[in-house]
């Protein structure tokens, strides 16, 4: 890379809770085809066209362990067609009565419905329903890089157990080689929820004797993703900027105190990667700040782009087949008087934002320079804010990329290359070590949105699950090959399920609060079963044909994980790193 100034990453998030089997609309199976729809096949669609113009995105990707097993999952490939069909008729009875009532552009726009859906059902039926092979494709031709997140999206610093940070990593792991044949190279902390290592005591919680839960000296996050061979991480800048630093054995560049960044530029701070001290020692692994001015810019639908009038309103639709018809058309304007939404607009102002990111990315790698050399701006957002909450958004990527890639978009000599975290690790490796604080990219920086008054009794279910749990898999009595085996294999499955972050950020916002907890206390009700027929076991030594049949109905309902192994519940259980270079 001779000559660059400064990177950018763009990291996008891929993740959905596990929703299959588990009701359609208005939450569940329909979100997972909302999201292929609107945003995963639109993004690969971006990646074959860019290829096809000899151009490498340089993206990196997680896409969760619990949603890649959805996408590969027979009900998905199976009711994804039909849910696209579903939505070309409902826009052709869209079109009719549009005509019916002399409403020329919006018959228009409907025609434009039936277009995009029919577009997106010929390309999952060319990939043969394959979505995962159509993303191994693209890494293996060095467009993408692939990462990995916690199997279900477990939120870091409230797991109750060192065994269950372990195992939510081991079975990401396994679950990625699984698909796509190689290990990871870094992750995703879901919800950027990091957590140091140190004496730790399950919080006080409503109905939790505390006696019950003896506080102990837990593992950082990055001791847990270093045995797991996993070499880096995204952090929030917050918890950069309040991190602790250390003297680098690795590394010649001189301490400073350094003010923090602000949205108007940056001394570089927060564009540059660290290495994470450890308890004893700094660790093999690698913390990528993100940066919180572009953030802003692409996040915000209240100052950002996706708050411009022309791009599609989310909210307004037309039923009974939920097509968008109107466009934001500005700040607090009633639903009532939205305006017809102007595709062709909309795109030349997706086209223009492009272009002041760059601009952005640009100044702020001006401001970096005279403390980093080449500074890198971590980039990462959610995926499915391309396309299905910002419609607009897939196209803004690609021209990002597209841009970028010509080396076009302004004539600052400070314009970014695009790299994956992995790359920019190789090349230009770490700063200081830091010892970072406890904290998320949650509202206030902390667990609050996690655990609260509406969610404590969530947790208080967790920690009574993940202790029995640890002290089943310990005893060892699951290890017959038969009954007692499938028993504990579907437990920790059950367990997983239940630590999911998604349940408490739903109940938190009040986005789908009856289901979160509908969906908690099934995975719970079906953990306390299973616990009952592990104890019937236990003392017959077999099943009657009642628990066999309700044994069977949650293998079938919760079928995901097949290397989920309770050998990463025993007590003091770990991975063994496999030796290699940081950030291979």
């Amino acid at each position: 890379m001779p000559g660059t100034r400064g990177f950018l990453n763009i990291h996008l998030h891929a993740h959905l809770p596990f929703v299959v089997n588990h009701g359609t609309w208005p939450h569940g199976l329909e979100w997972l085809h909302e999201a292929a729809a609107e945003t995963y096949l639109p993004l690969l669609q971006v990646l074959r066209r860019l290829g096809a113009e000899g151009i490498r995105a340089r993206w990196s990707i997680d896409v969760s362990p619990v949603l890649l097993e959805q996408l590969a999952h027979p009900v998905f490939v199976r009711e994804f067609p039909e849910y696209l069909r579903r939505k070309i008729q409902f826009a052709q009875e869209d079109e009719a009565f549009f005509a019916q009532a002399g409403e020329d552009h919006l018959r228009w726009l409907a025609q434009f419905w039936q277009q995009r859906y029919g577009d997106a059902l010929s390309l999952f039926e060319e990939l043969k329903g394959d979505l995962i092979a159509a993303l191994r494709t693209e890494q293996e031709r060095g467009s993408i890089d692939l990462l990995t997140c916690a199997a279900t999206h477990g939120y870091m610093p409230l797991l109750g157990t060192d065994e269950s940070v372990r195992a939510q990593w081991r079975v990401a792991t396994a679950v990625h080689r699984r698909h796509f044949g190689v290990t990871p190279p870094g992750v995703w902390l879901p919800e950027c929820g990091y957590r140091p290592a140190g004496y730790w005591q399950v919080p006080l919680l409503p109905d939790t004797d505390p006696r019950a839960y003896p506080g102990f000296h837990r593992i950082g996050v990055e001791e847990a993703l270093e045995e797991s061979s996993l070499h880096f991480f995204y952090a929030d800048g917050h918890l950069v900027e309040g991190s602790d630093r250390f003297a680098s054995p690795y590394s010649a560049m001189q301490q400073g105190n350094m003010p923090p960044p602000n949205l108007e530029g940056s001394d570089g701070q927060l564009y540059r990667s660290y290495t994470v001290q450890g308890s004893e020692r700094p660790s093999r692994v690698a913390v990528l700040p993100r940066d919180p001015r572009t953030g802003y810019q692409v996040w915000s639908g209240d100052g950002g782009y996706p708050a411009d009038g022309t791009y599609l309103d989310f909210h307004k639709k037309r039923w009974p087949g939920g097509h968008r018809y109107w466009r934001v058309t500005g700040p607090n304007v009633e639903m009532n008087a939205k305006h017809a939404y102007q595709p062709h607009e909309a795109e030349q102002q997706a086209r223009e934002h492009a272009r002041h990111f760059i601009g952005l990315v640009s100044e702020s790698i001006a401001g970096a320079t005279q403390e980093v050399e080449r500074p890198v701006i971590a980039a990462p957002f959610d995926a499915e804010l391309f396309g299905h909450w910002w419609y607009e958004g897939v196209i803004f990527l690609e021209e990002v990329t597209r841009l970028l890639a010509r080396g076009e978009g302004t004539a600052d000599r400070n314009m970014p290359q695009m790299v994956t975290p992995a790359e920019y690790l190789r090349r230009e490796g770490t700063a200081m070590p830091l010892r970072l604080p406890e904290g998320s990219w949650g509202a206030g920086g902390d667990n609050r949105v996690w655990l609260n008054q509406d969610t404590s009794w969530t947790y208080a279910r967790i920690y009574a699950a993940e202790y029995e749990l640890r002290e089943l898999c310990t005893g060892g009595a699951w290890r017959d090959g038969g009954l007692g085996e499938r028993l504990a294999k579907q437990l920790c499955r059950e367990l997983l399920l239940l630590e999911s972050s998604d349940w408490q950020f739903l109940i938190t916002t009040g986005a789908a609060r009856d289901y979160a907890e509908r969906r908690f206390r099934e995975h719970d009700d079906a953990f306390g079963s299973l616990l009952r027929f592990w104890r019937a076991w236990r003392e017959t030594g077999a099943l009657d044909q009642e628990q066999i049949a309700g044994l069977v109905a949650l293998e079938a309902q919760d079928s995901i994980f097949a290397e989920v192994n309770p050998e990463f519940w025993v007590r003091g259980a770990h991975a063994e790193p496999v030796p290699t270079a940081q950030g291979e």
